[in-house]
């Protein structure tokens, strides 16, 4: 059966409801199965190769921190930094990180998602491998701000990206697809950092350089890539016949974003950030921020403390990231399935809270019960991820905002990231770090107790929708 717009904007059912619309299903699955080939690989591509150069997370200079550091060629001794200006130098990545986000989410639709986002790429690849040169704490410094600028628009970006493809009811999977490639980059990551450890001195240059230079050359080549290949709209893909371009339109009608929408108005901006349900969304993603941030960063710290070597501790961290992968993927799967991403979310952050409190609890030197806890506090934290960014797009019902939504969500989340980093501290390795194990669990515990309260608010709005005969609209 094929459409053009007339027949989709007049299709009607038998009793004369114009908001009901007859089409063939097998066409929308067809497709919604070519949509997911085009975008998510290469989405989540770009999400893994951000993650391994130095994204939100930073993993790159935490494995730098600690390779070859028995031989005194890891990145705090060759630069001169102590363990406090380590931690100034994630820091000023995420402040950069939250100034830049809602700029470059505006940035993206001007100039267009393949164009601006390779344009990242190229960027963020050529600042990763410029740390492989820095020798001082200012260097290292001033280019991590400098990364923070440029990755900024990078998941906000193809979040937003997202809506211009997808029903809200089908994106938090998406977007777990895309977010768990950071999980995978952890594995990855760790497993390149404990090959590359072996290349320490080769040609003169210690390991943590050469793993900045082979980790930031493929998103300069990966970009022209993206340049030619991520697709911008429904309504410019090359690819899609012209009646899949009507059927993508009709499906997103009202419900997403195009690449002809008006940019969001002054009154519109005005509304969003008056209106203080979206704070209870943002202080949700705040709160599971800081778990998703520390594990990033201080997991080969974690896991060296349970007596591993700084080699054997970055491919240690392997299983924590491959079991988070999994998990993130079905916690996803299951919020869109079940329409419950705030039900999702909030049991995410309980399983997260429990290994965090458990990591606090049990001794010192209970090393597998301890590494247990760290992969069940890994698979809830990452995993309470994802659902929230779906849970947000689809209460919000002006379709111009929901990039200045997306980048406010994932700019709240930034100061929790910030907290993530300052938690695990360097005289509590010993103690097994409960500053931080503690943290986390609470931090968790609150996300959760948000997640249960905006399910109670939006379910007592929907009855109220109800009784007054209007559509049931919040999504909880």
């Amino acid at each position: 059966m094929s459409f053009t717009s007339m027949d989709l904007e007049n299709e009607t059912s038998a009793d004369g409801d114009s908001t009901s619309y007859v089409y063939d299903e097998a066409a929308e699955k067809a497709l919604l199965r070519k949509q997911d080939i085009r975008i998510l690989p290469l989405s989540a591509a770009i999400c893994l190769l951000a993650n391994l150069d130095r994204s939100n997370i930073v993993r790159d200079i935490r494995n730098a921190k600690i390779l070859n550091s028995e031989t005194h060629n890891d990145l705090l001794s060759e630069t001169h930094m102590t363990a406090s200006q380590y931690t100034i130098a994630l820091m000023v990545f995420l402040i950069a990180y939250a100034l830049f986000e809602v700029p470059s989410n505006y940035l993206l639709k001007k100039f267009s998602p393949s164009r601006w986002i390779a344009f990242l790429m190229l960027v963020w690849g050529a600042l990763t491998m410029a740390l492989s040169g820095t020798h001082t704490y200012a260097e290292v410094t001033v280019v991590r701000f400098l990364l923070g600028v440029f990755e900024a628009g990078q998941f906000p970006g193809l979040v937003y990206l997202l809506t211009f493809w997808y029903r809200p009811e089908e994106r938090s999977v998406r977007v777990a697809f895309i977010l768990a490639s950071a999980t995978l980059a952890g594995a990855f990551g760790g497993a390149i950092a404990y090959g590359v450890g072996h290349m320490n001195r080769d040609h003169g240059l210690s390991a943590w350089r050469w793993l900045f230079i082979l980790e930031g050359l493929p998103s300069c080549l990966s970009s022209l890539l993206v340049f030619f290949i991520l697709p911008d709209y429904p309504e410019t893909a090359r690819w899609l016949t012209e009646n899949e371009k009507n059927l993508a339109a009709y499906r997103l009608k009202n419900q997403g974003s195009t690449g002809s929408s008006k940019a969001v108005t002054w009154q519109e901006t005005k509304d969003i950030l008056t209106d203080w349900r979206l704070y209870a969304h943002y202080a949700v993603f705040f709160g599971v921020s800081p778990s998703f941030s520390s594990l990033s960063v201080f997991t080969p710290s974690i896991v060296a403390g349970m007596g591993f070597t700084s080699l054997n501790a970055n491919l240690m961290t392997v299983p924590p990231y491959a079991i988070a992968y999994v998990a993130t993927i079905l916690t996803a799967w299951s919020a869109d399935r079940n329409n419950s991403r705030g039900l999702h979310t909030g049991v995410a952050c309980l399983v997260g809270a429990a290994g965090f409190m458990a990591l606090a609890l049990l001794p010192v030197r209970a090393y597998a019960s301890r590494y247990g806890c760290l992969i069940v506090a890994a698979a809830g934290s990452f995993a309470s991820g994802p659902p929230p960014l779906g849970w947000i797009t689809s209460n919000v019902f002006t379709t111009s905002a929901v990039g200045l939504v997306i980048a406010l969500n994932t700019s709240f989340g930034v100061p929790g990231q910030i907290v993530g980093v300052w938690i695990y501290k360097a005289d509590e390795a010993a103690r097994g770090y409960p500053t931080g194990q503690w943290t986390n669990c609470a931090l968790l515990l609150f996300s959760a107790a948000n997640c249960f309260g905006l399910i109670i608010y939006y379910r007592r709005l929907n009855a109220v929708l109800g009784k007054e005969g209007e559509v049931q609209r919040y999504k909880y």
